[in-house]
């Protein structure tokens, strides 16, 4: 029953979420309107080069994360990890959050590698993105500060929620208590076969962590990693010559809606669906392209953030399509010897 009540937690309460905002949005918006503005003020031709650049963002950052396997041992080759990324999206899609864990896995178990040393990898993944998103939101609040104290002063819980996280005395307490519990696993020795597996666990995740101080390539991994953003921020960019209303915009205001949207992505629903609107539509707003008003919201940027939105999610599902019947025939390959599979160096799984 845990399990059962664990699963609806993690799988249905992101459904519940994204569904919720999706149709608060569109339950308030003039859906005729905006199929008119679908079907007669776009160019579709400019999404051809926002699919050609969104696939590069995936391809460059499975080139990234090479370079981290290659620090732990693991040699994957390039079309295995661009396979992993694509399906990893594809599977968030219907699991948030689910694909990390699912590529960890995937690329652990093709390998013959140890999962949590893989899996430390892709914290490490991860995590180079947090810091990328939040280097991007401290520049672009300096670039364009007026829009964000726009953006606080309509959610001041936005605000106040940060600043009660970081100054709640729980938080602290709990880090000191991780920090504890982990020196004291490494400091006293025992042969406890459960402390024992817990603590190689946590040292196969460390050292999968670690190994981005340790790979060779560094500016490679800093390249990729600007590659990767570079990417997403300018299919956004290109995506708006689209539409008439957005065509003007300019770089400052789109690097706005993106920090936003990618804010957004951070809330719990399947693919941002729901909180990627939103967060687009009110960063629309506050370069003139309608009005950010929860009980109408405006046409033209809602058809904008349904447009940009759908295109990006069909194309996930495409490529999600086409890594599983690769990894298929991949692992065809593999069954019959016809692939070498280098391991990395313990080739142990846990």
């Amino acid at each position: 029953m845990k399990k059962i009540i664990t699963n609806i937690l993690k799988y249905l309460v992101p459904v519940i979420i994204g569904v919720g905002l999706f149709y608060f949005l569109y339950a308030n918006v003039d859906v005729d309107e905006m199929k008119r503005v679908i079907s007669t003020d776009v160019n579709y031709w400019w999404f051809l080069p926002v699919i050609v650049v969104s696939t590069f963002s995936h391809i460059f950052r499975a080139m990234r994360w090479r370079l981290q396997l290659k620090a732990i041992g693991v040699d994957a080759p390039l079309s295995a990890l661009v396979n992993s990324i694509f399906g990893t999206y594809a599977v968030n899609l219907i699991f948030p959050r689910l694909g990390e864990v699912w590529r960890t896995g995937y690329i652990a178990d093709r390998q013959k590698a140890s999962f949590t040393t893989v899996l430390g990898s892709m914290v490490a993944d991860r995590l180079t993105d947090t810091i990328t998103v939040l280097l991007l939101t401290l520049a672009t609040f300096f670039i364009a500060q007026s829009a964000f104290m726009q953006f606080l002063s309509t959610y001041p819980q936005i605000k106040d929620g940060i600043v009660g996280m970081l100054t709640s005395p729980w938080l602290w307490i709990a880090a000191v208590a991780v920090v504890a519990v982990l020196v004291r696993l490494f400091t006293v020795k025992t042969e406890n076969a459960i402390v024992v597996k817990v603590k190689t666990m946590v040292l196969n995740l460390w050292n999968g962590f670690a190994a981005i101080t340790k790979m060779e390539g560094k500016w490679w991994f800093l390249l990729y990693t600007v590659l990767v953003w570079g990417c997403y921020y300018l299919q956004l960019y290109i995506a708006t010559f689209a539409f008439s209303f957005t065509a003007d915009l300019g770089a400052v205001p789109i690097l706005v809606l993106f920090v936003l949207s990618s804010i957004g992505m951070g809330v719990p629903t399947n693919g941002g669906l729901g909180a990627w609107h939103i967060a687009i539509i009110f960063g629309l707003s506050l370069y003139g392209v309608g009005v950010f008003d929860t009980s109408n919201f405006d046409s033209n940027a809602s058809a904008f953030a349904m447009l940009v939105w759908g295109l990006q999610t069909l194309l996930l599902i495409v490529l999600g399509i086409y890594a599983f019947v690769s990894m298929s025939v991949d692992r065809s390959r593999i069954k019959s010897g016809k692939t070498i599979v280098k391991t990395s160096g313990d080739g142990m799984k846990l």
